[in-house]
């Protein structure tokens, strides 16, 4: 049984001065009145690995007694101003991490121990906000911390204010007021890093240091791979669709840039690896969505269901076996010796973008001539990876570069849909070949490679423009 909950949590965080004391905060968006305050007392073992891997990727666990929520919580990071809070309860263990929230964050640390990193204690005085039916906007929290770090303690007073039905305005109102009575923004992420101190890592997502397009753009993936791995283990198609991409993104990368990489061929083997045993979970969603779009026969829809939602569960159990496996974090290993150790740069990376680019144009010339279905995908797959090559340089060239991109995803999108379609036919061959309501869905499939193939001509011009590919000389 699956223990963890979920929630999405926004807050802002403010650092007042001893004896601060809480300003009237009615009267302005939408806050009618002030429920009666409840206090709490809150006690907080924070766990993370000697080098403080947790921290330093954004992401905090805890276990905590006392209040509504006690329990063990793993905070991620969540869409702008919010934070992704997975809840695990205490149960009757030694204070061991529980394994589902171990593997929430396993990509990060890999193989190093979790172990109490500090101890806060927190008395806590809470006060709903409400509007004037009495529904509750936000909850204000005064917070006096003690917090316990190496045996050495320290306090500090802070205030927290949560949203609960509430927007922005609710959360700029009671901000301005605190403001004004002498509170400020928050200096740390957390209470956990304030306790630390000078320990706790320096995080700038807005550096401004200058890296080469090639490797921010191979750093960006291999970040995408450990992002999208919690989401990938609790079975979220996106999530497996996102790090799939990834997967392929940094492979194609390797082997475009190869004078930046040098040799990486067993590490692209291990990433294409990944990618098939994710691509096994993502094929059969996507072909189930097509292929029961408007099918109006409940009986072939329940045999297509049985085929591919076999097909998912089996990929997605040897996934997970994956994940949890010695070569998926050694993996993970190597492609961050690789990304963050190569010091290389190629004198003109823009000639392999055009190398790409013109061995696309002449494969998909080539399936074009030939009629066949297995050369236009062998194209498309080479668009792909010429995509890819683009896509590193669009931060520094900007309207370009992400014109022909544009350009490219449209035609690799009408490459994608006709093999679709001969993927879908052949399935239904096999599954169904004695069926006319299969025969029927056989003939729309058929229909589809045909109307996708006619539409060809007019992407591959477009994508040829000279105007779109003139920047890269």
């Amino acid at each position: 049984m699956n223990r963890v909950q979920i929630a999405t949590e926004t807050e802002r965080k403010y650092d007042v001065p001893e004896g601060f004391e809480l300003p009237p905060l009615t009267g302005s968006g939408g806050i009618r009145s002030a429920g009666d305050a409840e206090t709490q007392d809150l006690d907080a073992t924070y766990f993370d690995t000697d080098e403080l891997s947790l921290m330093q990727n954004r992401r905090t666990l805890r276990r905590r007694t006392g209040g509504h929520d006690a329990g063990w919580h793993l905070k991620t990071p969540g869409d702008v101003g919010s934070r992704r809070e997975h809840r695990v309860p205490l149960g009757e263990g030694n204070g061991e991490v529980p394994v589902e929230l171990r593997k929430q964050v396993r990509a990060i640390i890999r193989r190093r121990p979790l172990h109490p990193v500090a101890e806060l204690r927190t008395h806590r005085v809470e006060t709903p906000l409400k509007d004037e039916s009495g529904r509750t906007l936000a909850l204000v929290a005064q917070d006096r911390v003690t917090a316990l770090v190496d045996g050495a303690e320290q306090g500090w007073q802070e205030v927290e204010v949560e949203l609960v039905d509430g927007d922005a305005k609710v959360l700029d109102a009671v901000e301005r007021k605190l403001f004004a009575a002498g509170a400020r923004a928050a200096a740390g992420p957390s209470k956990v890093a304030r306790a630390l101190g000078d320990r706790a890592p320096l995080l700038d997502p807005k550096s401004k240091i200058k890296v080469n397009p090639v490797l921010r753009y191979a750093k960006e993936q291999r970040d995408d791979l450990t992002r999208f791995d919690p989401g990938v283990r609790r079975g979220d198609g996106e999530a497996v669709h996102k790090m799939r991409v990834a997967t392929r993104r940094l492979r194609s990368c390797l082997k475009t840039f190869k004078r930046t990489f040098g040799d990486a061929g067993e590490l692209r083997d291990e990433l294409k690896w990944l990618a098939a045993l994710l691509g096994e979970v993502r094929d059969g969603q996507v072909l189930e969505g097509k292929l029961l779009e408007g099918v109006e026969f409940p009986e072939v829809a329940a045999r297509v269901r049985e085929h591919l939602d076999s097909q998912i569960e089996r990929g997605q159990s040897a996934l997970d076996e994956a994940l949890e496996s010695e070569r998926y974090l050694a993996l993970l290993d190597r492609v961050d010796r690789l990304v963050d150790e190569t010091e290389r740069v190629e004198d003109n990376p823009l000639k392999r973008v055009r190398r790409d680019l013109h061995k696309a144009d002449e494969l998909l010339d080539q399936a074009l001539a030939a009629g066949e279905d297995h050369e236009l995908h062998e194209a498309r797959k080479s668009y792909k990876r010429a995509r890819y090559a683009v896509e590193v340089f669009e931060p520094t060239v900007g309207k370009p570069a992400k014109d022909l991109i544009k350009a490219l995803t449209e035609l690799q999108d009408v490459l994608g849909a006709h093999q679709d379609s001969v993927v879908a036919r052949e399935l239904l061959e096999q599954w169904g070949s004695d069926s006319f309501h299969f025969g029927i869905l056989w003939a729309r499939q058929e229909q589809v490679g045909r109307e996708t193939y006619a539409q060809l001509p007019v992407v591959v011009e477009t994508s040829r423009k000279k105007k779109l590919r003139k920047w890269l000389g």
